[in-house]
């Protein structure tokens, strides 16, 4: 990491401390205008050593539950690329160095799983009747599941699924911790049409990183690499 970048983030850690609470607005706004500081952040979380992760992941936090929409969305652009260096750095077995991006992926998680009064949420999909045409398909092209789904949504009836309640979680284990990145990608799901692109090509490039790990013989899918 270049000195000119450690100081981009170092003057963004030390500018949000002495912001008075009437400027956040103005700061959230322009936050997302500040492409080197994101640059310079995303460097931050792809060196597990850095001294400025454990800073960065905290302030990351703070942003999140500012209830600053601005400052949450800035926190949640990083999402993809937080969960891979999990990811592998866990697999090293180097728990010290995966601390602070734990904490705030739980941080997160457990923030979002609770409304505004604390009650927990439980969220619901409905699922699309494939005998109604959309921008991914005709109904008369898919034969007798059309004709399945066409008596079904005379009826009134669609399938709906639902997610939650789900329980606080003080850390991430090997039994709980699909579930917990599972609900964190469908926060970022929900924003995705917020995401700037350097965003969204880390998602793409983490999801071929991780279908390559799982299609190759490493014994460690979250290997480096």
């Amino acid at each position: 990491m270049f000195t000119s970048e450690k100081g981009v983030v170092e003057e963004w850690l030390s500018e949000f401390k002495t912001l008075p609470e009437t400027s956040l607005p103005n700061y959230a706004t322009n936050l997302k205008d500040k492409s080197s500081l994101v640059s310079s952040l995303y460097k931050v979380i792809q060196e597990p050593q850095s001294e400025l992760l454990e800073p960065v992941c905290h302030q990351l936090f703070e942003f999140y539950r500012s209830g600053e929409e601005q400052l949450l969305r800035f926190t949640l652009q990083f999402l993809p690329e937080l969960i891979w260096c999990y990811l592998a750095v866990s697999a090293s077995r180097n728990v010290h160095s995966s601390g602070c991006i734990e904490a705030l992926l739980l941080g997160v998680y457990n923030l979002e799983i609770v409304d505004k009064q604390g009650h927990s949420k439980v969220l619901s999909f409905t699922i699309p009747s494939l005998s109604k045409p959309s921008v991914y398909h005709e109904p008369s092209s898919i034969g007798s599941m059309a004709l399945t789904e066409s008596a079904l949504s005379q009826h009134g009836l669609s399938k709906v699924v639902y997610s939650g309640p789900h329980p606080q979680r003080e850390m991430l284990t090997a039994q709980n911790r699909f579930e917990v990145l599972t609900f964190l990608l469908l926060c970022y799901n929900a924003a995705l049409t917020y995401m700037p692109s350097v965003s969204l090509q880390s998602l793409c490039q983490i999801c071929s990183r991780i279908e390559g790990r799982c299609n190759s013989s490493d014994p460690s899918p979250y290997g480096q690499g």
